[in-house]
């Protein structure tokens, strides 16, 4: 019998994008409600207590209640909404967190989705604190930008309607300046952190794509060169199947190679080191935010919870 897997939330944004996805798979039985029923507490509990593995992709209170009300079932979670990042007895679903990982996911109930920013920052990171190149009270910045579509349907209709002017402009626009934002919990947990990073968000004018940069000051390096650093990430993304490490090159120009819809329609994440003259450290992970930011590592996960390889069905 073909594993069964529910869609809860399936005409978000990010619900969308995994229907999409998964739409082509013959491995599985994908299962989504009607319109009439997509929000009917009888329909859903249903079909979350004859799925297999469901995957939510909801608002974090209504992913909150999914998780009581599956609570001792057989039914396996993977939350895409924000509720459960570092909540006990979920395992964080970035596969290429740090050996064993995947692991977790393997064998684990209730698996957390990692946020699109999250998951750049803390691939970035993570290897260079655990290779005593960065100390865990390094204080860092992050600027990055997104696609709006990364602020779900609001900003979508927002930014695509005809009144909205900032389409028509060659620039990011920032947000969140003014609070913390709600991924910092991850990014500080998971990168092995002690220091909250300043994180500057901004959105782009266009759909899709990701781009995070984490300057480095050459005196937080702990005397250790940009080719150490670049050494350490390959080293440790040499064997995954969606992580591409490299430098800027002479080549290249930033304005291409540091595009932010380089990745789009896959489930990639590019991870560049680049070198200043003084030894500071630009560290730049480009993505898509509705790919490997978010439906791409949920399936990715889902793959692993059933045994699979987990590149099927992944674009990239």
């Amino acid at each position: 019998m073909k594993p069964r897997v529910y869609i809860d939330g399936h005409v978000g944004t990010t619900g969308l994008r995994v229907r999409e996805w998964l739409a082509s798979r013959t491995d599985l039985d994908v299962m989504f409600l009607s319109q009439d029923d997509r929000k009917s507490v009888v329909a859903r509990k249903n079909a979350l207590a004859e799925c297999d593995i469901a995957i939510l992709c909801l608002p974090d209170n209504a992913a909150r209640e999914v998780a009581q009300w599956t609570a001792g079932s057989h039914t396996r979670l993977i939350d895409a909404s924000s509720a459960h990042r570092v909540a006990q007895n979920w395992v964080y679903g970035l596969a290429e967190l740090c050996p064993g990982q995947r692991d977790l996911i393997r064998s684990a109930q209730r698996v957390s989705n990692p946020g699109c920013y999250a998951s750049a920052f803390v691939l970035l990171l993570r290897p260079l604190v655990d290779a005593g190149l960065l100390e865990e009270e390094t204080p860092l910045a992050i600027h990055a930008v997104s696609g709006y579509s990364g602020g779900g349907r609001s900003m979508i209709e927002r930014w695509e309607s005809r009144d909205n002017e900032l389409r028509q402009l060659p620039f990011e626009a920032p947000y969140a300046f003014d609070r913390e934002h709600k991924h910092l919990p991850e990014m500080v947990r998971y990168s092995a952190l002690d220091v909250v990073p300043y994180f500057l968000p901004a959105v782009g004018a266009f759909v899709t794509g990701m781009r995070v940069q984490v300057p480095v000051h050459v005196d937080a390096l702990n005397g250790y060169s940009a080719q150490a650093v670049l050494e350490v990430l390959s080293e440790r993304y040499r064997e995954d199947f969606f992580v591409t490490v490299g430098e800027l090159g002479q080549t290249e120009s930033p304005e291409t190679a540091l595009d932010p819809r380089a990745c789009n329609g896959t489930n990639r994440i590019e991870l560049k080191v680049l070198r200043h003259p003084a030894g500071h450290v630009n560290l730049v992970a480009v993505l898509d935010n509705l790919g490997k930011g978010a439906c791409g590592m949920a399936i990715q996960s889902m793959n692993l919870m059933l045994g699979m390889p987990e590149y099927t069905g992944l674009p990239g």
